[in-house]
């Protein structure tokens, strides 16, 4: 991806490559369908735009390939602490694939399409620092199953569809969906959802466990996940990559690797620059200030 980066971004020489990047895509954003930006007022947490309004952010080959650009930047910028996948227009999230540009494209095109989709949804769901997709709009097929990528889910009150329709268009969830939402809230509701293709409110998401939080009825999916985004990003952003690589490891180790494991990954913090800094203030009784080292 920086590959392709980089020759546009030259008038930026001598500076950081990160910041380049970076800087590289805010400047494009508005022609952009897949974009990073950082949140005004909280340090450290980062927006990943979804930016196809007139199709509800249907996943577009274009959007896709600009997702993942965005999700290799993210994975190697240290000033990402956390971040939250979230739709640039108020009543969006994702529709799913984009079935219009589907009809247009060979079956090598739609199988390569599908390999990508399944590949960036893996990038996404092993990025280091925590994720919070905010839903705001439909969360359908694709879309839901990139939701189901991140670490946490948040919906506004008022969202009314979300869920895995694809068997009553005679297919199957192919980018994770039957994996991940088994994951989630486990194979009873998995099946139900899926064979059914029912679509669910956010209210029922919630009860259902496919969500964490919903926001107040006249708040939005965005604003709840900022909140908690904000939470999150108050702590040390190594311990945060330490916890979420020992989370997510528990799933394919058996309980005493598990525990060698998190061990491991304890050991390493314990030489950081945030532990001691924590220790500190602890002992001065304030706040510490955390700088991911």
């Amino acid at each position: 991806m920086l590959t392709r980066v980089l020759p546009r971004i030259s008038k930026y020489h001598g500076q950081n490559l990160t910041v380049n990047v970076r800087r590289y895509f805010q400047e494009q954003a508005a022609d952009r369908q897949a974009f990073l930006k950082p949140v005004e007022s909280l340090p450290g947490v980062y927006g990943l735009a979804l930016n196809r309004p007139q199709t509800k952010n249907a996943i577009s080959v274009k959007l896709l390939q600009e997702l993942r650009e965005c999700i290799d930047t993210a994975k190697y910028d240290k000033d990402v602490r956390v971040l939250v996948l979230h739709s640039t227009t108020l009543g969006s999230f994702c529709a799913g694939a984009d079935l219009v540009e589907r009809r247009s494209m060979s079956q090598v095109q739609v199988n390569k399409f599908l390999s990508d989709l399944r590949d960036a949804l893996g990038k996404l769901e092993s990025l280091p620092m925590p994720t919070i997709a905010a839903i705001d709009g439909p969360a359908l097929g694709g879309g839901l199953e990139m939701s189901l990528a991140c670490d946490l889910r948040v919906a506004g009150y008022n969202v009314s569809k979300i869920g895995l329709p694809e068997t009553s268009l005679g297919i199957i969830p192919g980018a994770g969906g039957t994996q991940r939402v088994t994951r989630v809230v486990g194979p009873a509701k998995s099946k139900d959802l899926i064979f059914t293709a029912r679509t669910l409110t956010a209210p029922e998401a919630l009860e259902w466990g496919l969500l964490n939080y919903i926001s107040e009825p006249e708040g939005t999916g965005y604003d709840r996940a900022l909140v908690l985004a904000q939470k999150i990003a108050t702590n040390a952003p190594l311990a945060l990559r330490a916890a979420k690589q020992a989370i997510s490891r528990s799933e394919d180790l058996a309980l005493e690797a598990g525990l060698d494991f998190e061990r491991a990954s304890y050991e390493t913090l314990l030489t950081s620059q945030d532990r001691l800094e924590a220790l500190h203030a602890f002992k001065e009784k304030r706040r510490p200030v955390f700088k991911g080292e």
